[in-house]
């Protein structure tokens, strides 16, 4: 990373260029995260509600507490390697600080958020459900902007790269 810093980024393009297939990585990563949610449920809370208290209609069982504990160990860490990866990657970008500050900040409430939002609903109330479907949305933005945000940054840096190399 330290090759933002140091403005490397305008004379490395390989480095740039892995950066961005890993952020392609990430934006496919990010489009299944989508598609699993909306396998299991949509954005109404009464989807939301079916999938962690069961469904008589469909004959689904309440999520168990080891399912989820499970689900949320990995998600944990996951989340977390992926997004101190992004911010980090996000902080080191020509962008505004108050953006960096705003979009980490945000990042991170809203993957524990969601991660929470199911727990919430299971456990405490099915009104959290709305909590869960705004986490979820919150998160999914908020992952984009990243990748885009740093992407952008790169493509800056590869243009700033070419005109340097065409004088």
């Amino acid at each position: 990373m330290r090759y933002f810093v140091t403005g490397e980024q305008h004379r490395k393009s390989l480095l740039n260029a892995l950066v961005l297939m890993f952020l392609g990585y990430v934006a496919l990563l990010w489009l299944s995260n989508g598609m699993m949610y909306f396998h299991h449920m949509d954005l109404t809370p009464k989807s939301v509600i079916a999938y962690y208290l069961g469904s008589e209609e469909q004959f689904t069982q309440p999520k168990s507490y080891q399912g989820m504990l499970e689900v949320s160990h990995f998600h944990l860490f996951s989340m977390g390697m992926l997004v101190v990866t992004l911010t980090h990657l996000m902080l080191m970008t020509n962008f505004s600080t108050t953006l960096k500050i705003w979009l980490s900040g945000l990042t991170y409430i809203s993957a524990l958020a969601d991660e929470a939002g199911g727990w919430l609903v299971r456990f405490v109330h099915p009104l959290f459900a709305y909590f869960k479907i705004a986490s979820f949305v919150v998160l999914e933005f908020s992952l984009a902007a990243l990748v885009c945000v740093v992407a952008i940054s790169l493509i800056r840096a590869r243009r700033h790269l070419r005109e340097f190399e065409a004088e």
